[in-house]
This record gives structure tokens, C-alpha cells and sequence, in this order.
């Protein structure tokens, strides 16, 4: 049976993608976009395969409205892919509550309201899957993207438990971490204000890397969009699925430095313990 995909951001790089090879292999999308508009070439391709829906995620009014209708007009939902984001550049101390907050609407709240909305959904077929957008900055972080990494940091511990959940219920969670994909996520950031000389040369570093590297990263989004399709394809759909060369040596040198620190200091974490 062909599947319902329900994709935010999806006019344009991972979500975009995302639609275009969920097309091709048949299913239905959903496309939602805050302006809709973007998807009219996709939808005069492929009329009966995709469904272009205005929707800002951080509006839970919205979100409930649209996955209701979702199901009302197509009877289901057997993938959502929350993929709705941006990035920010900033030092932990030039970083606002308002722009902090603002990145958590997107990437969090707006994430777990939409999971909330389809569950139920989900739970009453006992099938589907959830893809959560994370990124290689989801396990480990830099200078200049505390906050980026806070928000996806955040969305990877509500999925890791979310898929503890709904596993015995016959749904899968599958995080996603790419590196860097040719996508327009750079030319989508915000900056923090530019004003602490002590963080130039680490911040500042981020800085530069952001506002040059557009158009040059390695990633091809198509084939991580068939990656993806075949994570949820697999027989036993992995909970988190690495993407791209960079990502995956970054996370291995990440992880190999976790453990250097959980090895030298081990006897003094054991020695913790109260006295018998």
C-alpha cells in the first residue's frame, strides 16, 4: 500500500527531497511549508501525489488543524518528518532568551506538538514512523552553535525516549544526522550580536564557515533522502542514521573522546558511592 508522508519545510533542501523521493517511489506527501506557494511546480507534476499545506510549526493551532485534515482527506499518516529549521550562530553569552527560545519553538516544541498530534493516529493502526531532523550537532557541538546544538540535543532525547515508547506499539522513530548538505540551511541562520572581541577567534571561526561555505557543502540531499527511505524500508529501522563522511568522523573522534573521559576519570565516579 502506498504511504502518507506528512513533511514540513518541505519546499526546500532535506524536505524537499524528502517529497520528491517519496513521489518517486509512489506514496502520497503531504508537503506543508509556511508558504505554500513554493511546491506549486511539485504539485502541478504530480496533482495526485502531493498535497501542499501552509504551516508554521511553531503555531500548535495549526498543527492540530493540519494533521486533521491530513487524516481526514487521506484516511492516514504513516510518516511524519519533522525537518521545519534554521540554524543560529552565536557564543553561548551573546545568545538572547528570545533567540534561544525562538530556535526551541522550531526545532523542539514545534517537533513534539506535531508527534503528539499523530499518534494517536498511529497507535490506532499500530504501524507508522516518525523522522526527527537532527544533525550531526545533535550528539556534539562547537564553538558558535551552542544554541543550534541545545535545541537538536533536546529533540534527540525526546525521540531516544519516544522510541522506547511506541517500539512495542508498531511505530519507529528514526533520527537523522546529517553533516553538511548542499541545502540552503546557511543561508537560512540568524547571528547573535557580534560584539565580544574574546570569542573571535572561535566563534568568529563558526562565523565565517557559515557565511562562506553556502553551495560548497559535500552532502548530496537526494542521496540522503534515499538513505532515509531505505532506514524505513530496513527490517529493523536503526534509531539514529548518520549521514555524510564528515558527520560520521566527526562522531567517531566525539565518541572516542567520551570515552577517554569516562576511562581516566572512572575510579573517581565509581569512588562516589556511600560508605557500606
Amino acid at each position: 500500500m502506498d504511504k502518507v508522508w506528512l513533511i514540513t519545510g518541505a519546499n526546500s533542501g532535506f524536505g524537499r527531497a524528502f517529497t520528491e523521493a517519496a513521489v518517486a517511489a509512489g506514496d502520497v506527501v503531504v508537503a506543508a511549508a509556511r508558504r505554500p506557494e513554493t511546491l506549486a511546480g511539485l504539485v502541478e507534476a504530480h496533482p495526485d501525489q502531493v498535497d501542499a499545506v501552509a504551516l508554521d510549526v511553531t503555531d500548535p493551532a495549526a498543527v492540530a488543524r493540519v494533521v486533521a485534515g491530513v487524516a481526514e482527506r487521506h484516511g492516514r499518516i504513516d510518516v511524519l518528518v519533522n525537518n521545519a529549521g534554521r540554524t543560529h550562530v552565536g557564543s553561548v553569552e551573546e545568545t538572547g532568551d528570545a533567540e534561544l527560545r525562538s530556535l526551541f519553538d522550531v526545532h523542539l516544541f514545534g517537533a513534539a506538538a506535531l508527534t503528539r498530534a499523530v499518534l494517536p493516529h498511529m497507535r490506532a493502526r499500530r504501524s507508522g514512523a516518525i523522522v526527527q531532523l537532527s544533525s550531526v550537532g545533535g550528539q556534539m557541538s562547537m564553538a558558535g552553535f551552542g544554541a543550534y546544538s541545545a535545541t537538536k540535543f533536546a529533540l534527540e532525547g525526546l525521540s531516544e525516549a519516544l522510541a522506547a515508547e511506541v517500539r512495542p506499539l508498531g511505530i519507529d522513530v528514526l533520527i537523522v544526522e546529517p553533516g553538511a548538505f548542499r541545502t540552503a540551511l546557511f543561508g537560512n541562520h540568524s547571528l547573535s550580536e557580534d560584539g565580544i572581541a574574546d570569542y573571535a577567534d572561535t566563534v568568529g571561526a563558526t562565523r565565517r564557515m557559515v557565511e562562506t561555505s553556502g553551495g560548497t557543502q559535500p552532502g548530496d540531499p537526494a542521496k540522503a533522502a534515499a538513505a532515509v527511505l531505505a532506514a524505513l524500508d530496513a527490517d529493523h529501522t536503526p534509531l539514529r542514521l548518520a549521514l555524510g563522511d564528515d558527520c560520521i568522523d566527526t562522531l567517531h573522534g566525539h565518541l572516542d573522546q567520551v570515552r577517554a573521559d569516562l576511562a581516566a576519570w572512572e575510579k573517581t565516579g565509581r569512588d562516589t558511592r556511600l560508605d557500606a
